[in-house]
């Protein structure tokens, strides 16, 4: 996903509400998320379905390796070398 253009992608919530259609456009075409702002402040982010899936996944990853780091943390980790025989002893079978 490409980065914010704050000149072309932070909008009010007013400009959304009466240009749906248009901010719908420039997400496909552009890729890039738009912020929409209420009284000055962001109170949403608008982002194209594929970018959005492609965050999910990148996020799932990120997750499991979360989950890896705190495992080898607490000592429940397993060497390379164990890991190897493992899959290679069931590849074999």
């Amino acid at each position: 996903m490409s980065r914010v253009r704050v000149d072309e992608d932070i909008r009010p919530l007013s400009e959304f509400r009466a240009g749906v259609a248009t901010f719908v456009k420039q997400l496909h075409e552009t890729r890039r998320p738009i912020v929409l702002t209420q009284r000055g402040r962001g109170v949403a982010v608008l982002v194209d379905v594929h970018e959005y899936e492609k965050m999910q996944q990148r996020l799932e990853i990120l997750e499991e390796v979360y989950k890896a780091e705190e495992q080898i943390a607490s000592g429940n980790g397993i060497s390379h070398e164990d890991v190897k025989a493992r899959v290679l002893s069931r590849l074999a079978q």
